[in-house]
């Protein structure tokens, strides 16, 4: 289960049946939990906690120390949930001690090669992040997203659950849920209404996006105007998700 040329050292923690690949090196302060897999030439350092079922890929690069300038070698640390596939030359930094301390990674995501998530990103679960996707530090992604191949998010940016990303967009504000953003810089196109329709919602909760959407981006409302109106409207969960996203943005939607 372990390559004879792994290096994994002895304060490293790995379930009885993690692979570990030919040339792979696991640092200290590391936890691995039981089904992971990881191929060759991968490092791996810690403080590192990752779940259950992982496929992390050769070349990979998980729990490094961030590139911020005002890091000075404190313990913090990265999480990594269940079921995450990490590709080939992917980049993950720990956190820093000017935010949270740590980065987390949630579970059943796809990062494909030479995605770059950088310190205290906090990332949902079910996401996408096509090829070579740089997500700068302290960035906020929901569920559900789809970054498109070589998309960048600068630093602070949230990007709302089931929002997408055309490739090569540059996000420089926040996405708000569900919002199809594309260009650089990244400006408002649509909502994901074919992701909503391939995950089984109702013609009403779709209709009622719409709806949301206009007020929003098509009629000319200030944010707050437009808050006003989303208020009133009974949307349930997902029109909640919606508002919520507008409501916490810190740096300005995408518009």
């Amino acid at each position: 289960m372990i390559h004879k040329t792994a290096i994994i050292d002895p304060g490293a923690e790995l379930a009885e049946d993690v692979q570990v690949g030919p040339y792979t090196i696991i640092g200290p302060d590391v936890k691995i939990g039981a089904g992971t897999v990881i191929g060759p030439h991968v490092v791996i350092q810690g403080p590192t906690s990752i779940g259950r079922d992982n496929r992390i890929f050769q070349f990979a690069s998980v729990g490094e120390a961030c590139q911020d300038k005002k890091y000075r070698g404190e313990p913090t640390a990265l999480e990594i949930g269940d079921n995450n596939v990490i590709r080939e030359h992917v980049t993950i930094h720990r956190g820093t001690v000017q935010d949270k301390g740590l980065t987390r990674i949630g579970n059943n995501n796809l990062l494909m090669v030479a995605v770059h998530v950088a310190h205290d990103c906090m990332i949902g679960n079910d996401n996408i992040f096509a090829n070579t996707c740089g997500i700068a530090g302290h960035a906020h992604i929901g569920d559900g997203v789809i970054l498109g191949g070589m998309t960048g998010v600068h630093q602070f940016c949230r990007i709302g659950s089931y929002a997408m990303t055309a490739g090569c967009s540059l996000v420089l504000k926040d996405i708000p849920a569900y919002v199809m953003v594309g260009g650089n810089p990244a400006a408002a196109r649509s909502m994901n209404f074919e992701g909503m329709r391939r995950r089984g919602w109702s013609a009403d909760v779709v209709s009622g996006l719409r709806k949301a959407y206009k007020i929003v981006y098509r009629q000319g409302n200030t944010l707050e105007q437009a808050l006003t109106e989303l208020d009133a409207m009974d949307g349930g969960a997902e029109l909640k998700l919606f508002v919520d996203s507008l409501r916490h943005s810190e740096r300005g939607i995408t518009r």
